[in-house]
């Protein structure tokens, strides 16, 4: 009979212990269930954008667009970051604008340096640019396009008026 009031005694504080657990559970268990139901959802949402870009790369068969693209390019410890060619052209295209108070070797120094800058960044983003092949007013308006297309990539410089500066949306 000792045993019995023992292990009983031992239930009935095991019990009192574990009723603030017990309560928390009952009152908790709307949002417990709903965290389960998300992350169940989750996984599946993802489960099926992975099956979705397989069945895409399938379709368009992927790997034979990027077969002959030299990746090696990208690692080249002397290759400029994105970031670096972007201050360059942001403090380039400040000494552009406030050009005219220099000489002109200078200014045509900084147009073609910032003109260097924008192939460069063209490049890294994949755009296409004939900076290189115009000049005059053609290359003027070239410089345009590609600081606009640079800006819809998510580049933001300096605007071609002093004080106007791009916007990023």
């Amino acid at each position: 009979m000792g045993v019995g009031r023992g292990l009983l005694l031992v239930l009935a504080i095991l019990a009192v212990c574990c009723l603030p657990a017990l309560f928390a559970l009952i009152f908790c268990a709307d949002e417990i269930l709903d965290r389960v139901a998300c992350g169940w959802a989750e996984w599946r949402e993802e489960r099926r954008e992975r099956r979705t870009i397989a069945r895409l790369d399938r379709a368009i068969e992927a790997d034979a667009l990027t077969r002959d693209i030299d990746l090696t390019a990208f690692d080249r410890h002397d290759r400029r970051s994105l970031q670096q060619i972007a201050a360059d052209l942001r403090r380039l295209g400040g000494h552009r604008l406030a050009a005219a108070h220099r000489s002109v070797v200078w200014h045509s120094a900084v147009i073609d340096a910032y003109d260097d800058r924008l192939r460069d960044a063209c490049r890294a983003l994949g755009i296409a640019e004939h900076l290189a092949e115009l000049d005059g007013v053609d290359r003027e308006i070239e410089r345009v396009r590609v600081e606009g297309l640079l800006h819809a990539a998510g580049l933001t410089l300096p605007a071609a008026r002093p004080g106007h500066h791009q916007r990023h949306r």
